[in-house]
């Protein structure tokens, strides 16, 4: 059973700008610098494209990771979809979405996953996973606004 959350990030930064920010090579592991977080094959840097790869070295919990993500759905400026190909997870897949409204854009992050390794598995997804996924979108959200002249407004 597959564990999921949305983050709701508002901001004056213009929403085509905001698309690409958030489909940066270059912005991720800049926003991701504390996991050291770096794109090691595929999109290296630049912007990363409808059906294109790209493939993480992190460390997580004092563990390396490598993982794999491919953009398989893209709407400019609107939305793009990565999923894993690769990766410690058995499922991942991360919905960007973007709206315009009177105060600026709305950037819409929607996360679905699952952990490897059974009820385990689905233990760690409760109790550890969800809060740490949602802090790293929410710090690389942050780090992805923080141009703006606002700055982020996170919903309640």
């Amino acid at each position: 059973m597959a564990v999921s959350f949305a983050c709701t990030t508002r901001t004056t930064t213009p929403k085509t700008e905001l698309f690409d920010r958030a489909r940066s090579i270059d912005a991720h592991k800049d926003s991701m610098a504390r996991s050291r977080e770096e794109a090691v094959a595929g999109v290296t840097t630049g912007l990363i494209s409808l059906g294109k790869d790209v493939t993480w070295r992190a460390w997580h919990f004092g563990v390396p990771f490598r993982m794999t993500s491919r953009i398989t759905g893209m709407e400019a400026p609107d939305y793009f979809v990565d999923e894993q190909v690769n990766g410690p997870f058995k499922r991942f897949r991360h919905e960007h979405e973007f709206k315009e409204d009177s105060a600026g854009t709305v950037m819409i992050d929607r996360i679905e996953f699952e952990a490897p390794f059974g009820p385990l598995g689905r233990l760690v997804e409760k109790l550890v996973l969800a809060r740490y996924l949602r802090n790293l979108i929410e710090t690389r959200n942050r780090f992805l606004v923080m141009d703006s002249a606002q700055g982020p407004t996170p919903d309640p």
